[in-house]
Parts: structure tokens; sequence; C-alpha cells
């Protein structure tokens, strides 16, 4: 049977949220094609209507998956068609921008011929509508009920704040200590001693591992301790630098082999040390002792703890018997299925609902993963019917063998909306155990138009910060943290492999194995450096539809023919992501690239100068050139970028020219002659984030301030002549609602700026970092009701937070380290000032949790 094809009722509803928009409706009006667009809208509205009922039926029916194939491809043609408007609007409008300008740059910008144009996507509409009429004629020999989505995202539960929660982790406690007796044990024999811990997936083998990997006596027991995902593949370069970089936090991915060797040999040697090789697939022993070889420099009694769902696997590489995890026993599952089901206390009141709950919980056979995924689907749920759905839910028929686990994820992801599901198809273009940053993943689903609201007021970037939530409440992602403004997450390695198979062909990591690239490849991701291999490239010279391209882990391109290749045959791409690339020149055929909606040139160090024609890009949101430490200067007519919503950037100019008002989010790394902010503040009023980071040069930010009505955060780093206490008497009062607050490295600060009062009420983090000279926090520090989360790092001076009552309502988590005087201040029970934040859930003391 031809592999499922997915989304379609998505991008459907997609299309028609286009054509039915106010704007659109009168661009069809200027060019003369409201009639053909209207017939393409009655029939795609009919098509719709079936096409949920389609997508489930198509497992039974071949002939079905390949008609919505079909109109998959006429639905995103159709994308590409009526994108080509909008583009053609945004054009015009950047025209009447200009007003007075010189006839020389009108001209740059006012290229299109409007009968040409009027006359080229006449034709286009005409063959769209042709298309889809021909494919959709055919949906009446299927027999389709008409069906409506009616699902849709839950958020009442309250995100965890913190980093993972001991109590997620249920009934493991004797696993965690027979453990942990194995890896203090001596007597082994072995200079270095191998521990494996096998089990089906969803057992909770990585959870148990971070248990030990995390206990007390385990840190004070071994001089190093590393973690390293493994996965699918054993190569042998790969597993070297995650090693060194799990020691050093160095990304060594620039060494040859033979120099990681020699790394890693210098850094283990003579040392006892632990080491978790997680998720162990391989079972080629070659591999494996290859490794082990390498391993031996450590002193006796080192430790390698090996998590796998094989039991070969845990035979060949341990030196002691395989530790078999068991599935929890049913009372220990019911009290897991309760926490994730209810709100606490409430299961009291729905005994009938606990009663149908149990018995899903015997059909989970013990696995934690199965447990909360579905008691998170039921989460919020109080009709008897939907648990009864589960109960009785035909997937409990299928075959129950080692990855069964993956049939009950399939449950939850059914449950999704349409719109959640194909984000959540977007992660699996990124390596197992990647680490998601929410800032760096959503601009990639904004850029494709995966992000959908009924409230046209709502940022897309908080509504994929909700999308992030809802999947960590669904148990698809794990480690996750939420630092108030971004959130790091990473996805379960089983839900990654659902996010394979619900992705199909649409979404691709590239390999030197790669024989063929289908055209229905949407989005395709580089993690190596087989951008080079002329096979992938003859391979993707074929494709035509590409929408993304990716590429990660220090492997982007070194030379511009691979991005003259993007430019010419790519005419679609709505991301292009050619971060760590080292190419000299940007191509200036770049501003023909007109869907474009994100281009990261970050941590390219050669590239000196962009092509103006850049400025031409009217829809991008999202520009980062961050890193680009050799950049000269930026592009004069970077404000005609009308729709930039996410900018950074490293540059060596004093003086920024001024952006467009729809910037959002405004991150400056590394711009040391930076000198003045003004001109661009002044324009950048909806600005939501400010970041500046290593801008030496930058004396002051205050008279910048004022125009940021709208900031929300604001995080200054490593400005050693910044001062940002100045402002006159005399300076009008303005407006701040900050909700996060970040200082580091800043020398001039010797007290905290009196401007921060203003945001009294809305700060909710405050951060504060190596800035050596800051002597004491200000009385009105009490005054922050909202704050709930406050860092203090390496500020020698600081001996007090406040002489009078220090009562922060809200407050959730207190760190203090490397501030002598305050950790002494704040003793559990015995200091002076314990009292102050003794109501904080989570208290970390020179890297210690005391609570």
């Amino acid at each position: 049977m031809a592999a499922a094809e997915t989304f379609v009722f998505n991008i459907a509803e997609k299309v028609l949220e286009k054509l039915g928009s106010l704007a659109f409706q009168e661009a069809c009006l200027v060019w003369g094609v409201e009639s053909d667009l209207r017939r393409l809208e009655n029939t795609l509205t009919n098509v719709k209507a079936v096409l949920l009922d389609a997508e489930e039926q198509q497992f039974h029916n071949q002939e079905l998956t390949v008609w919505l194939g079909q109109l998959k491809e006429v639905f995103y043609d159709a994308q590409d068609v009526l994108d080509e408007f909008e583009c053609e609007a945004l054009r015009k409008q950047v025209v009447e921008m200009q007003g007075s300008t010189t006839r020389k740059v009108r001209r740059v910008f006012s290229s299109s011929n409007p009968l040409i144009f009027r006359t080229k996507m006449a034709h286009k509409v005409k063959e769209i509508r042709a298309r889809l009429d021909e494919v959709a004629a055919d949906r009446a020999k299927f027999h389709f009920s008409p069906r409506s989505d009616d699902r849709h995202v839950v958020r009442g539960r309250e995100m965890s704040y913190s980093f993972v929660q001991p109590s997620d982790v249920i009934g493991r406690d004797q696993d965690k200590e027979n453990i942990v007796e194995h890896l203090m044990d001596p007597s082994d024999g072995q200079s270095i001693s191998v521990v494996p811990v096998v089990g089906i997936g969803g057992l909770g083998k990585t959870a148990l591992a971070k248990l030990v990997f995390n206990d007390e006596r385990v840190i004070e027991h071994f001089e190093l301790k590393c973690w390293v995902c493994v996965s699918e593949e054993f190569v042998l370069k790969q597993l070297l630098v995650k090693i060194i970089k799990s020691i050093t936090s160095e990304n060594r991915s620039d060494l040859d082999e033979e120099q990681l060797q020699v790394l890693l040999r210098n850094n283990l040697d003579g040392k006892k040390f632990f080491l978790v090789l997680d998720d162990v697939w391989n079972e080629d022993r070659g591999k494996w002792i290859e490794l082990r070889k390498l391993l031996m420099g450590g002193a006796n009694g080192s430790k390698i703890l090996v998590t796998t769902r094989s039991p070969t696997i845990a035979s060949m590489m341990g030196t002691m018997s395989p530790y078999n995890l068991e599935g929890l026993l049913h009372q220990k599952c019911l009290s897991l299925f309760i926490k994730w089901a209810f709100d606490e206390g409430k299961e009291r009141q729905h005994t009938n609902l606990v009663e149908i709950g149990d018995a899903i919980v015997k059909k989970c056979k013990g696995v934690p993963l199965a447990v909360k995924s579905l008691g998170s689907l039921l989460y919020s749920k109080l009709d008897e019917r939907d648990w009864l759905f589960v109960r009785d839910n035909e997937m409990w028929k299928l075959n129950r063998k080692e990855g069964d686990i993956l049939s009950v994820l399939q449950l939850s992801y059914n449950q999704m909306p349409s719109y959640l599901k194909q984000c959540f198809a977007f992660l699996s273009l990124f390596p197992k155990d990647y680490k998601f940053i929410s800032a760096d993943l959503i601009p990639y689903w904004m850029a494709n138009g995966l992000l959908q609201s009924p409230n046209e007021n709502q940022d897309p970037e908080d509504i994929g910060n909700q999308y992030i939530d809802e999947l960590y409440s669904r148990c698809f992602l794990e480690d996750y943290i939420d630092i108030g403004y971004v959130r790091e997450f990473k996805i379960h390695d089983l839900a990654h492999d659902l996010a394979l198979s619900s992705a199909q062909s649409e979404c691709l990591i590239i390999n030197c194995q790669i024989q063929n690239i289908s055209k229905k490849v949407w989005h395709l991701s580089y993690t190596d450096n087989t951008w080079q291999n002329e096979n992938v490239l003859k391979c993707l010279q074929k494709s035509k539809s590409l929408r993304t391209i990716l590429f990660m882990d220090g492997v982007g391109p070194s030379t511009k023919s691979f991005v003259d290749l993007c430019l010419s045959k790519f005419r679609y791409l709505r991301v292009l992501d050619l971060s760590e690339s080292s190419f000299e020149v940007l191509p200036s055929s770049i501003g023909t690239m007109k869907h474009l909606r994100l281009l990261d040139l970050s941590s390219n160090c050669r590239i000196q100068k962009l092509p103006n024609s850049i400025c031409k890009l009217q829809n991008l949101q999202t520009l980062h050139l961050g890193d680009c430490e050799n950049l000269e200067e930026l592009p004069k007519n970077i404000r005609y970028l009308i729709r930039l919503r996410i900018f950074s950037m490293t540059t060596k100019q004093k003086c920024l020219p001024g952006c467009s008002n729809s910037l959002r989010f405004l991150l400056l790394i590394n711009c040391g002659n930076l000198e003045s902010l003004v001109e661009t503040m002044q324009v950048c009023t909806s600005l939501r984030l400010l970041r500046v980071d290593n801008c030496g040069g930058l004396i002051s930010l205050l008279p910048t301030l004022k125009f940021l009505t709208m900031l929300e955060v604001l995080v200054i780093g490593n400005c050693e002549k910044l001062d940002l206490t100045e402002m006159g008497d005399n300076e009008d009062d303005f407006p701040m609602s900050l909700r996060v607050l970040g200082f580091t490295g800043l020398p001039q600060l010797v007290a905290m700026p009196d401007w921060i009062k203003r945001s009294a009420k809305s700060l909710q983090i405050l951060v504060i970092q190596r800035c050596p000279n800051l002597t004491a926090l200000p009385e009105w520090l009490v005054n922050l009701k909202s704050l709930r989360r406050l860092e203090l790092h390496n500020c020698p001076k600081l001996s007090s937070l406040s002489k009078g009552k220090l009562c922060l309502p809200a407050l959730r988590s207190f760190t203090i380290s490397e501030c002598p005087e305050l950790i002494r201040r704040f003793q559990p029970e015995i200091g002076e000032d314990w009292h102050k934040i003794a109501h904080a859930s989570e208290i970390y003391l020179d890297y210690k949790r005391i609570k």
C-alpha cells in the first residue's frame, strides 16, 4: 500500500483562509480574476468538507491515497499562485512608501509590468481551477461523509516552569538504587565497567538514567560525567564530537577523527569518569570495540551506563548481566495516570471516570509513556464518551509488539487539531536528541504558514509557544524548560518516530545514502556535509517544489555554487537556512526569491557585504545575520523589508539604518563599533524583545528606551561601557511593561536603574550575572508583585536583597551562585534572610537545589 497522505485538510483550510481575506478579495478585483477565484473557492469548500473522512478511509484504499496526493499537489500550487498576488501588493506598498525617493531606487522596486502580470496571473488561476475541478470530480466514486474538525487545542494545564520534575518519575526509586549500587561497586574486576539497562520503548529508561546521572552520590564519586544520546547512527566521529562536547561544552566538529581521538584521550587521561550512552541501536560489535578502546584511558572504576531497547545490544556491550527494566506496577501506573488526567484532588469528584481510567491503565501494560500520553489526552475532558472512546478504541487490537507504544501515541496524535499535526511533523527534520529552542523553531513554522489563530490580534510567536506547550502536555516533548519568553525542549525519541511516520515523504533529512528525492518532498534538512555529494545534488536538481532547506550542526555550504542552485531552482522557497556557511558572496539574484519568509546567514565568517537586492524580499519575516563578524554594513534600504519581524545581526557599523515598524524581535550581537540605536528605535515602536550582547562601544540605551513602549523582554550582556542609570531628572516618563529583564557582564552597573520601577506590575523574570560592582538591590524590589523567578550569579559585592521586609508573593524560583555574603544570609533555616524566600517552590544555592 502507498504511504498515507497527511495534512491535506489543513492545507485546504489555509488556501481558503487566504481566499477569504478582505485584502485578497480587493486584489482580485484589481487584477480581474475574481470570477475564476470564486469558482476555485467554491470547489475547494466542497472538497474540504469530505477531506477528514477521506484521510481516515485511505488506510483501506490505495486509490484514495493517490487521489489525496493529487489534491495536495494542487493545493500547494494554489498557495504559490495566491502568494504571488500578495507579493505584488507588498511591492506596490513599498513603491508608495518611497514617495520622493530618487528615480533609480523607485525603478528597482517598480520593475513589474501591470499588464504582463495581469495576463500571466489570469492564466495561472485558470490552470489551477481546471486542475482542481478535474481531480475533485473523482470524489463522487468514494462515497464520503462530510465532517468538520471539531478538535481543539486544550490549554487548561499550567505548564511546568522548571527542569524535569522528579515527581513525574513514579515507581523507579528501587531501580535507581540498584543502578547506583552497581556504579559504586569497586570490586567488579573491570577497569571500565559497562552497565546495560534494557527495556521496551516508553518504559522510562532515559528518565531512570537521568535520575542516576543527577544523584548526589554519583556526582561526588566520579571526576567526569558525560551524557551522549546515540540513537540510530553509531558513527565514531560523531560520537567523539558528542562526548567531547559533553565534557568541555565545545563543539569540535571541525577536527578530523585522529585529532578528536587525541583530544578525548587528553580529557579522560587518568580520570574516573561516568558516561551515559543513551538509546543505543548499533548491533555491530566492531564499532563498539573501536569506541571502547578509546575510552580505556580513564582511571579504574570508570563506568558506562547504556540504555537500549535491544537485549542483543545489552549483552554485546555489557560487562555484567543486563538490567531488565520492568513495567510499573498497576497502582503506580494508576497514580501516574490520575496525575496527568486530573488537576490535583479533582479525581475524587469523578469516580466514574477513574473507574474507566483504571481499565485504560491496565491496557497500557505498565508502560509509563503510554499512561502519561493517554492521561494527558483525557485531561479536562469530563464526558464519559471521551473516556470510553479511548478505552474501546480499535488501536488496542493491533499486534502487541516491542514498539507497541507507538499505537498509543498515534491515538493521541489522531486527536490533535489538524494544524498542530503539521507543526509536529515538521520536527522530523531535526535529528533525535536535538535541543530545540522555541525562538528558533517558531519562525520555521511561521514561514511555512503553519500557525493558525482565531484571534487576528495575536502575534504568531505567541501562537507558536502555545503549540509547543500543547505538544508538551500531550507527552510528545521532554526536558521541557519555560524560561519566560522562550521554551527549550527535546522531542521524545518515540515521538520522533511518530513524527517521521506522519511526515512521510513531505520532510526528508538528507544523507549520503539518498538515491532519489521525491517530487512530493517539500522540506529538506542537512545534518552533515552531503550537500557536496554529486548524487545528492543531481537528485536535488530534479525537485522543484521545495519550501524549506535547513543546515544544522555546523554543516553549511562553503561554496557559492550550492546557493546559486537554490536560488535558480527553488523559486517558491519559504525558508533558506544557510547558517554556519562560509561562502563570500550572496548572489544578487536573492532579490527574485519573493516568496522567501526566512533567510538565515548567521555564523558566516567570510561574507562582507549583502546585495541591496535583498531589500526586495518584502515577504521576509525573519533575517539572521548574527555572528557574521566581517559584515561591513547593512543595506541602506533595509527599511523596505516591511514584513520583517525577527532580525538578528552582527555588523561593524557605528549607527544602524532605520528598520520597518513591523519589527518585533531585535538581537544585536558582537556589534563592537555600535555607538547609538536612536535612529533605529525611533521607528521600531512595536518591538517586543531587544537583546544587546557584546556591543562594547555602546555607552547609553536610555534615549532609545522611551520609544519602546511595547517592549516585554530586555536582555543586555557584556557591554563594558554601558551605563544604564544615566537619566536626567527632566526626562519625560514613559510607560514600560517588561516581563523579562536580564543583565550580564556589566561592570558599570553599581545600582539597579530606577526606570525598572515602571515595570513593577509586569516583571516576572529578573536575571543578573557577572556584575562585579553591583553592591545592593533597591528597596523598591518589594514592589515586584509579579516576579516569579529571580537569579543572581557572580555578583561578589552584593550583600543583601533588601534592607526591609521582602515578600515576593509570586516567587517560584530563586537562584544564587558565587555571591558569598548572600549565600550566607540565605542558608536554610539558619540564615537571617531565609524567611524572605522560603516560600519559593525551587531554591538553588551555589548550584545545589535546596528545595
